[in-house]
């Protein structure tokens, strides 16, 4: 890369630095950008090397050794230097030489490793990931120190490329679902991905469907045990999420704390977040479809509260529960788009101070409100932000369903859901699994979750290859060994 080719390419920014390491003749270049190169690394390390280098004129190769560069940091065009320099290298150059060398700085300023904040940890690792992909790289590697884990680097967008890293476990992942992913990922022809949620639309087997189909994480616990059964992980440059692939829907409503807590609660936690998203889709709808259609299955108790609480509201239940229902969703929004502190507080004061100003204006009743904000609650329990906002969308159609067409249209609303459910793949993979097709066997790590003597082979969704990680009979023996 001659100094002209450099001043092309990088006309556009004061941020590349050209040293010329032997003065006046220039036969040694080094290039790199401030606002990405570590300073420190040039000036108090390559620099002085190079000129001690530069005494005796070496050659490139000579170069190369006395700096300990490898082979893989060679650069034989002039497309592969600049792509190095926008990702932080330092790049040699000696003149008349048939290849320059790049080494690796990364001097940008990136978040440190903090806890969670999406998913939070009650038990369980208090490590999350960073924007930084060789970051992310590292703490895989940490906690799977094994020489069976593959990564694939990748590159997306034409405008902007984007590296793309893939994981896998080679002899538990599926080749084929390895192929399907770097096919995928291979194929697209996009400008760039700025984040792995958008990534996932990309690949997703049905961009137009509400529900996930590519599991979103910032755990890298919940990563390596995915890797472990025989999912494939993909990380992207600048995203702080994993994609784990392919999936379930009922893995959307586990979390990687149920493997930390004894099996009798980590199944009761499981099964409270499947009736929380029944609950949530149902109890909106029936209230309206029992006060349009259905007073006769009410008891006649509890009809003449209702009937004394809904005595001022001038609106029919439909378009009552449509109204709180977006007052919820407006309240929600706004309190995750302010300011943390200020967020909460809109939360927590708006919701009453609303609440109670609708009632006293006699908009709605008071157990429409409580019956919202039950629902409203119960879609917050599933430990996947992305399926908690599709059960909130979904709830709308619910409604207007319900207020048309009463138990039935919860029925036939139900029934599309359910159709559109079992038709949905991840990857290829039945999404409905292990309920369609049914594998009784794979019921243990479902809806509820075996104890960890139980769990001894890895899941069938995921590979046909079975790998066993633990013997019950071989502990039991060695456990009633007198030591």
């Amino acid at each position: 890369m001659d100094q002209e080719f450099a001043r092309k390419w990088f006309s556009h920014t004061g941020d590349l630095r050209t040293e010329h390491i032997d003065e006046p003749e220039g036969r040694v270049r080094l290039y790199f950008l401030t606002s990405l190169a570590d300073a420190k690394v040039v000036y108090n390390e390559l620099i002085p090397k190079l000129r001690k280098i530069c005494l005796a004129e070496a050659s490139i190769e000579e170069v190369e050794k006395q700096l300990g560069a490898s082979g893989s940091n060679r650069i034989y065009r002039t497309e592969d230097a600049i792509q190095r320099l926008l990702e932080g290298f330092i790049y040699v150059q000696v003149a008349h030489a048939a290849y320059g060398i790049a080494f690796p700085s990364d001097g940008t300023v990136g978040r440190s490793i903090q806890a969670p904040e999406v998913e939070t940890v009650v038990l369980g690792p208090q490590i999350a990931f960073v924007e930084v992909l060789n970051t992310n790289i590292s703490i895989i590697r940490k906690y799977m120190t094994s020489p069976k884990l593959f990564h694939e680097r990748l590159t997306v967008g034409k405008t902007i490329p984007v590296n793309v890293s893939l994981f896998y476990l080679e002899g538990t992942a599926e080749a084929e679902n390895v192929q399907t992913v770097r096919q995928r990922i291979s194929s697209l022809e996009v400008d760039t991905v700025l984040e792995a949620t958008m990534l996932a639309q990309y690949i997703a087997d049905n961009e137009k469907s509400l529900f996930p189909t590519l599991q979103q994480t910032e755990r890298p616990d919940r990563v390596v045990h995915g890797l472990r059964q025989g999912q494939i992980a993909i990380l992207v440059e600048g995203s702080p999420f994993a994609l784990l692939g392919p999936t379930t829907l009922l893995q959307f409503f586990q979390s990687a704390d149920d493997y930390y807590l004894r099996w009798s609660l980590a199944t009761f936690n499981r099964l409270m977040r499947l009736f929380a998203m029944v609950l949530s889709l149902m109890l909106t709808p029936i209230y309206v479809a029992t006060m349009t259609y259905h007073y006769e299955m009410i008891p006649a108790d509890l009809l003449l509260s209702l009937a004394q609480s809904r005595s001022r509201v001038p609106l029919p239940p439909l378009w009552e529960a449509i109204l709180m229902e977006l007052i919820i969703e407006l309240l929600r929004e706004a309190g995750a788009r302010l300011p943390t502190k200020v967020g909460q507080t809109i939360g927590i004061v708006g919701g009453i101070v609303i609440g109670q100003a609708i009632v006293q204006a006699g908009f709605t009743s008071n157990i429409l409100i409580i019956i919202v904000a039950l629902g409203a609650l119960s879609s917050f329990i599933a430990p996947s932000y992305m399926i908690g906002s599709t059960i909130r969308v979904i709830r709308f159609p619910m409604i207007l369903l319900a207020g048309f067409l009463g138990a039935l249209g919860i029925v036939v609303g139900f029934s599309f859901l359910a159709s559109h459910l079992l038709r949905q793949t991840s990857l290829g993979r039945p999404y409905m699994y292990p309920f369609y097709p049914v594998r009784f066997f794979d019921w243990k790590d479902g809806f509820i979750r075996a104890p960890l003597s139980a769990l001894t082979d890895n899941l069938m969704f995921f590979t046909r290859k079975k790998t066993r990680w633990f013997d019950p009979a071989k502990a039991n023996e060695k456990k009633d060994i007198d030591e």
